[in-house]
């Protein structure tokens, strides 16, 4: 067999594993492009008091990150929330067998309805360019979330449903201001009466 042979079988070979290559590249973000839906408000705030709470990025960094741990959310795959003037994500994404770093950075915005949406800015995955609505459905699908945070990768967003969120005694939470650059952060804390 000549040398011209072996260039053909190894460009057939090279052609074959781009192709493939592809067509999984294809399959991995078309599959499940399922989007959730923003849920309805619910809360009947007739029967709860109100108080207002502010704070800093530093005091609700510090509780994020606490009930990621104490919820069993970090596992299998560990991720990070921080506030900067920013919401900054960091993780991890394995992308055929390698592990690679993921950095996402969020635009937060309050709503009226008292619940946050945090609008994709940035991100960073090693080396690799990924379309954005990719990275967010790995996210959505491999990372152990709550369910009130609510990934959505056609919009390149995440909808933090506060509404849906119960702490103990069925009290609820709802934001007012989430200004991180200016380190204000208010929120409103219903506590149920009756």
């Amino acid at each position: 067999m000549g040398n011209k042979n072996y260039w053909k079988i190894g460009f057939l070979i090279l052609a074959a594993v781009n192709l493939i290559f592809v067509c999984g590249m294809g399959l991995l973000l078309f599959l499940s492009s399922d989007q959730t839906e923003i849920p309805k408000n619910t809360t009947d705030t007739g029967t709860y008091s109100e108080f207002t709470i502010d704070t800093h990025k530093e005091d609700l960094n510090d509780l994020i990150n606490y009930y990621i741990e104490k919820e069993g959310l970090n596992g299998p795959i560990h991720y990070n929330v921080f506030l900067t003037d920013e919401v900054e994500l960091y993780g991890e994404v394995s992308v055929f067998s390698q592990a690679l770093q993921l950095k996402m950075t969020f635009e937060p915005k309050a709503l009226d309805n008292g619940d946050l949406v945090l609008e994709q800015k940035d991100v960073y995955l090693g080396d690799v360019k990924l379309p954005v609505s990719y990275i967010m459905k790995f996210i959505r699908d491999a990372y152990k979330l709550p369910p009130w945070v609510i990934i959505q990768p056609n919009d390149q967003q995440v909808y933090v449903a506060l509404q849906e969120m119960r702490l103990n005694n069925g009290i609820q939470v709802r934001v007012q201001e989430f200004d991180l650059a200016k380190d204000q952060i208010s929120m409103k804390m219903l506590v149920p009466t009756q």
